[in-house]
């Protein structure tokens, strides 16, 4: 299995109001490092697993319809908790999403979203394409 990996940031403000969060009940900010990986068994006709500047494009527009802004009053994040888990989730969803309308998948079969909240902290989620809701 081959693998590209590009990576961006989004700063986002939020709220996790159940008392398992203790001081993260309230509105606080995050600034998350997005790594997204996308895989596939054997290499393209141009001998690489997607184009850079479009497995970057895919991930960029993802995260900039998130950045800067209170993720709950976002329409996508209604009724959720924001955690790093599932905003990982929703990153890697969403790029599958953002393939399909362009390309059909390019041949990836998986894709990898790792959110860094700290040097110390982080959050995967893997979806592979083919079972991705549509």
């Amino acid at each position: 299995m081959f693998s590209l990996t590009v990576r961006g940031h989004m700063m986002i403000a939020h709220s996790l109001p159940d008392p398992f969060f203790g001081p993260a009940q309230g509105l606080h900010g995050a600034t998350y490092v997005a790594e997204t990986t996308f895989s596939r068994p054997e290499l393209d006709e141009h001998g690489v697993v997607l184009d850079i500047g479009a497995a970057q494009g895919h991930l960029d527009a993802v995260l900039g319809a998130l950045s800067y802004r209170n993720l709950d009053e976002h329409p996508d994040m209604v009724g959720q908790l924001t955690t790093t888990e599932v905003l990982a989730r929703h990153v890697a969803l969403r790029v599958v999403e953002r393939m399909r309308s362009s390309d059909p998948a390019h041949g990836i079969e998986r894709v990898q979203v790792t959110l860094r909240e700290h040097p110390d902290a982080w959050a995967t989620y893997e979806v592979a394409v083919a079972d991705a809701p549509d």
